[in-house]
């Protein structure tokens, strides 16, 4: 063997620890690494369960709370109703006050219901619309333009735009028809 490959293998060999040396520490780093993403994952899972468990738990109070405000208004409504109720009750009632009581009632229930988005479908003598509307029959009407409503038998509301229930109404089918009857 010659000195220079004596020396070449020489170098090898101190090259193979130094190389070894540098793969242990960046295994080592690299496990480090490892070790801070998953740390970092199970405590973003925790927070994103946590949130879930938050968010389940405010949604089940929002629901079962929700109506407190509307509520809240109607009771002077119900304290007037029972005080009515009352008034009604006594040897000597006047028929006139407590009809009037009723529609003082019935105006501060619609008021309070209005604040809370709630409105009236009203289409008496407007043109029908089926999506507002329900046609439960049909008059022949001289002051009424056919298809439009002649009679509102329940009113219809809309809660902030949305139909919650058609007005249900008596629809004009214009004039009569003489010498239609048989």
């Amino acid at each position: 063997m010659s000195t220079s490959e004596k020396t070449d293998a020489k170098g090898s060999k101190e090259a193979e620890p130094q190389t070894a040396v540098a793969a242990a520490e960046q295994l080592a780093a690299a496990k480090k690494e490892a070790a801070e993403n998953r740390d970092r994952y199970l405590r973003a899972a925790a927070d994103l369960e946590n949130f879930r468990r938050r968010t389940v738990r405010e949604k089940d109070e929002l629901r079962l709370f929700a109506s407190s405000r509307l509520l809240e208004d109607l009771l002077p409504a119900l304290d007037n109703l029972a005080l009515g109720l009352a008034s009604a009750k006594e040897p000597k009632a006047d028929l006139k006050v407590l009809v009037g009581g009723v529609e003082l009632l019935q105006q501060q229930l619609k008021a309070a219901l209005a604040a809370h988005g709630l409105g009236e479908i009203n289409p008496l003598g407007q043109p029908f619309d089926p999506h507002q509307h329900e046609a439960i029959s049909h008059q022949p009407s001289t002051a009424v333009a056919a298809e439009h409503v002649l009679k509102v038998v329940r009113m219809g509301y809309v809660l902030n735009g949305r139909v919650l229930r058609p007005a249900s109404v008596i629809v004009s089918s214009g004039k009569p028809v003489e010498g239609a009857a048989g």
